[in-house]
C-alpha cells in the first residue's frame, strides 16, 4: 500500500467504509484464530479423555503469556507507526517496525530458554498434578520450548503490516497458519493418525506458526520498496525516542496480558480443586466464549490504525465518529451472541466432548461467562483507543482495574458464596463495572479534543 492509498483510506474514504475496510479482515482473521484455538480443544475432546483436555487448559496461561511480548512490541510498535504516518514522519515508521521485529524475535528465544530451564516449577504453578503432568508437558514441549519464537513473531509481524492499513495481508498471514493448524490437528492428535494426543496438538501449532512467519517474510520481500515495514538489520537502532514511544504503549499492554495470565492461572487453580472434569469443562467453556471475545478484539485492533492516524493528524472529529460507530456495532452484535450462548450452552459444550458430567459443568460455566460479552466490547474498544493514541497510563489503569481490583478478588468471593459455579461470574462482574468506567473516560477524551486540548500521550515526552 503506497502513500496515496494510505491517505485515501485514513483521510478521505467515507467513515463506515473505512471502518469496515480495516475491521472486517481483522475480524475474519480473529474468527479463524478462534476456530484454530477451538480445533485443539475439539480434536483432543474427540479422544474423550478429560486428562488430555485438562492438559490443553492448564497450558493456556503460559501460551497467553506470549501476548505480553506480542503487545509490548506489536501494539507498541504499530501504534507508533500509525501515529508517525499521520504526521508523515516515515523515518520513525521504519525504525519502529525494525525495533518491534528484532525485539520480539529475541524475546521469543528467551521465552523458550526460560521455560525449558524451569519446566518443573512452571508446570506446578500452572496446576499440573500427577495425572495431568505428562500430557501438559508434552503439549508445551512443542508450543513453548520449540515454538515460542514463531508464535510471537507471526503475531507481531501482523501488527506491523496492519499499522500501515494493510489489514487484508495481515489477516491472510494469520489465517494461513491457523488453517494449516486445523488441517494438521486430527492427523497428529487422533488414533487413526499419529495418535499423539495433546502433544500432537502442540506439534501442529508449532508447524502452523512457522508457516505464518514464512508468509510474512515472502510478503515483505515482494513488497519491498512499497511497504513502510522494515526488517533489514540496518534499520534496527536503539534510538531513545523509538524505545520510549514503543514502550509507552507497549509496556501497559504487556502488563495487561500478564495480568490476564495471572487471572487465568488463579481461575484454573481454583477449578483444579474440583477435579480434572471440572478443569476440562472450564477450558471448553472458555474456548467457546473466546469466539465473540476475539471478534470484539478484532474490531478494536482493526480500528486502531484509523484512530492513531487521525489522532496524530488532528482530525479528531473523524476519530470520534469512528469510535462511536464501532461501539454501536460491536455492542449490539455481542448482546445477540450472549443471548444465543445462554440459551444453547449445553449443545455448544456437547460439540467438544460427550462426557455427561463435563457437559453439565461446562454449560453452567458458559451461561455465567457469556453475560459479560456486551460490556466486554466497550472495554476492548476503550483500551484500543488508549493504545492507538499513545495513552499508556490509561490502558495500564484499566488492566489493573480488570484483574487486580475486580476479577481476581471476585473469584475468591464468588467461590465461597457459590462453590465452583460462582467462578464463571467473576469476569462478567468485572466487565460490567469496567464498561461504565470506559464510557466515562472516552467521553472525557472526546470533550478534551473538541475543546482543543490533547490528553496524555507520548508525543509530549518526545
Amino acid at each position: 500500500m503506497d502513500a496515496v492509498d494510505k491517505e485515501a483510506l485514513f483521510e478521505r474514504m467515507p467513515l463506515p467504509k473505512a471502518v469496515l475496510t480495516l475491521s472486517i479482515p481483522t475480524i475474519v482473521s480473529s474468527l479463524v484464530m478462534v476456530i484454530y484455538n477451538l480445533s485443539d480443544t475439539y480434536f483432543v475432546g474427540m479422544l474423550d479423555d478429560p486428562i488430555q483436555n485438562a492438559a490443553v487448559t492448564l497450558a493456556a496461561p503460559l501460551l497467553l503469556a506470549f501476548n505480553a511480548v506480542n503487545n509490548l512490541f506489536g501494539v507498541g510498535s504499530s501504534s507508533m507507526m500509525s501515529r508517525a504516518l499521520g504526521r508523515k514522519d516515515y523515518e520513525t515508521v521504519y525504525r519502529a517496525s525494525a525495533f518491534g521485529f528484532y525485539c520480539s524475535l529475541l524475546c521469543g528465544g528467551l521465552f523458550s530458554l526460560g521455560y525449558t530451564l524451569f519446566r518443573g516449577p512452571l508446570l506446578a504453578v500452572l496446576g499440573a498434578g500427577a495425572e495431568t503432568l505428562e500430557a501438559t508437558a508434552g503439549y508445551l514441549l512443542w508450543t513453548v520450548s520449540c515454538g515460542a519464537a514463531p508464535a510471537i513473531l507471526n503475531v507481531v509481524m501482523a501488527y506491523l503490516v496492519r499499522a500501515e492499513g494493510a489489514t487484508l495481508h495481515a489477516s491472510i498471514g494469520t489465517m494461513s497458519g491457523c488453517l494449516l493448524n486445523i488441517v494438521l490437528d486430527p492427523i497428529f492428535i487422533l488414533p487413526w493418525g499419529l495418535d499423539m494426543g495433546a502433544a500432537g496438538a502442540g506439534l501442529a501449532t508449532f508447524i502452523s506458526n512457522c508457516a505464518a512467519c514464512a508468509y510474512f517474510f515472502v510478503l515483505l520481500y515482494i513488497r519491498r520498496g512499497r511497504t513502510c515495514v522494515r526488517i533489514a538489520p540496518s534499520a534496527f537502532k536503539l534510538d531513545r525516542a523509538i524505545v520510549l514511544g514503543v514502550c509507552a504503549v507497549g509496556i501497559p499492554a504487556s502488563i495487561q496480558n500478564l495480568l490476564n495470565v495471572t487471572g487465568m492461572t488463579v481461575l484454573n487453580n481454583f477449578t483444579a480443586a474440583y477435579g480434572s472434569k471440572a478443569v476440562a469443562a472450564m477450558g471448553i467453556a472458555q474456548k467457546i466464549n473466546m469466539v465473540p471475545m476475539y471478534i470484539a478484539q478484532g474490531f478494536s485492533q482493526g480500528l486502531m490504525p484509523l484512530v492513531s492516524y487521525n489522532y496524530a493528524s488532528g482530525d479528531h472529529r473523524r476519530m470520534e465518529n469512528a469510535v462511536k460507530l464501532a461501539a454501536g456495532l460491536s455492542t449490539c452484535f455481542l448482546a445477540v451472541v450472549a443471548l444465543g450462548y445462554f440459551l444453547a450452552a449445553g449443545p455448544l459444550v456437547t460439540l467438544f466432548i460427550e462426557s455427561g458430567e463435563v457437559v453439565a459443568y461446562g454449560a453452567r460455566f458458559l451461561r455465567g461467562m457469556c453475560l459479560g460479552l456486551p460490556f466486554l466490547s466497550l472495554d476492548f474498544l476503550a483500551v484500543g483507543v488508549f493504545q492507538a493514541c499513545g495513552m499508556g497510563r490509561k490502558s495500564l489503569v484499566f488492566a489493573l482495574l480488570r484483574k487486580i481490583v475486580l476479577e481476581i478478588p471476585a473469584l475468591f468471593v464468588l467461590d465461597r458464596l457459590v462453590p465452583l459455579y460462582g467462578l464463571a461470574y467473576a469476569q462478567p462482574a468485572a466487565e460490567f463495572i469496567l464498561s461504565i468506567a470506559a464510557v466515562c473516560v472516552l467521553v472525557r477524551i472526546f470533550r478534551s479534543l473538541r475543546s482543543g486540548g490533547q490528553p496524555e500521550g507520548p508525543e509530549k515526552a518526545l
